[in-house]
């Protein structure tokens, strides 16, 4: 009988490739932040900010999610909110990171883009020399607004061109197809930049289709509904299309009831490139490790189930190719006394 297996996912060297950064900022970092800049916030205490933090589908969490916003407004706000995120992600054993930034979110509050790019750009200079973690942006454009002011995002962020590994597209995702912004992901691979959007967390499976045939994107960041139809099934796992799936997010958000009904082990076994990530931790209620484990303890998961998720993270990921390799010969050798039957399962 399948069991939790008995190792230790913090040993397995991973990479995070869906998390807001927004989405890492703490109760208390908040009530500090608030504090600090002059923020009125409508939370006194952890407890405030702690019983708000039940959603009822992805609306009702933007709605929290964006009065949290109010208090980022300098360098070093981004700054430290990045690299809180990113001290938490390497004690996970989190080897890469790319993370969501909307800086329009904040730019259309008066916050300087500079402010926001210069700060989190910091941040992570400071942890590859500091905590050898590497990876960078993603430019997040948001698909409920015109698409003017995602070029215009674009041409901002060409200034730190070299920081950002890939355009998203997030936001809202009833009635907003991603095929209005074709020419916004041409414009961003021009640059050479990877793409990737948000696509059958809520939406259909058509919004998929439509990201990958229209903008021609990298990875699918959620992409659970894929499951609504087997063609696209078949051609995810047959183009080996990256789904970057948020366990604790999706029950949250409640895309499924329970972690027990979720259908990341059913997408795995269809042969579908599936990576675990953590979107909005500190909303959410576990950082990328925390997903792991309790999708294991829920699902099932075995070590060699863990195991291909991981080493997914690290095929899907926008990194260096020699480091890259270096962390999956990593995955190989814990794999390999699964194989010798010094690992087991029962």
């Amino acid at each position: 009988m399948n069991s939790v297996p008995l190792f230790d996912i913090k040993a397995v060297p991973k990479a995070e490739l869906h998390v807001h950064v927004e989405g890492t900022l703490e109760p208390g970092m908040l009530l500090d932040f608030a504090r600090r800049n002059d923020v009125a916030i409508p939370y006194r205490s952890m407890n405030d900010i702690l019983s708000a933090y039940r959603f009822s589908d992805l609306q009702s969490f933007l709605e929290i999610y964006w009065a949290g916003l109010t208090v980022l407004r300098t360098e070093r706000d981004f700054y430290e909110l990045t690299r809180a995120y990113l001290t938490r992600a390497r004690e996970d054993n989190v080897v890469h990171a790319e993370i969501y930034v909307t800086p329009a979110d904040h730019t259309e509050r008066g916050v300087p883009f500079d402010a926001v790019m210069d700060g989190i750009s910091a941040a992570y200079a400071d942890a590859r020399l500091q905590r050898d973690i590497t990876g960078g942006v993603i430019l997040c454009v948001r698909r409920h607004k015109p698409v003017e002011e995602a070029f215009a995002a674009i041409e901002a962020a060409r200034r730190w061109r070299d920081g950002v590994v890939a355009l998203g597209l997030g936001g809202p995702e009833k009635g907003y197809p991603p095929g209005p912004f074709d020419e916004v992901f041409a414009r961003a691979r021009a640059l050479g930049w990877k793409t990737t959007a948000h696509a059958g967390e809520e939406g259909p499976p058509d919004y998929v289709t439509e990201a990958i045939d229209r903008l021609r994107v990298d990875r699918i960041d959620h992409g659970v509904q894929c499951e609504a139809d087997p063609a696209l099934m078949r051609r995810l796992a047959d183009e080996g299309t990256p789904l970057t799936v948020c366990p604790l997010s999706n029950v949250a958000l409640q895309i499924f009831p329970d972690l027990q009904h979720h259908n990341l082990r059913r997408l795995l076994h269809a042969g579908l490139c599936v990576t675990v990530n953590s979107d909005d931790p500190a909303y959410f209620g576990g950082h990328v490790n925390e997903n792991f484990v309790r999708a294991a303890a829920a699902l099932g998961l075995t070590a060699e189930e863990q195991l291909t998720l991981a080493d997914n993270s690290l095929k899907a990921a926008f990194m260096d190719e020699t480091r890259r390799q270096d962390y999956r010969r990593v995955i190989r050798d814990i794999r390999a006394p699964l194989h010798t039957g010094h690992l087991h399962d029962d």
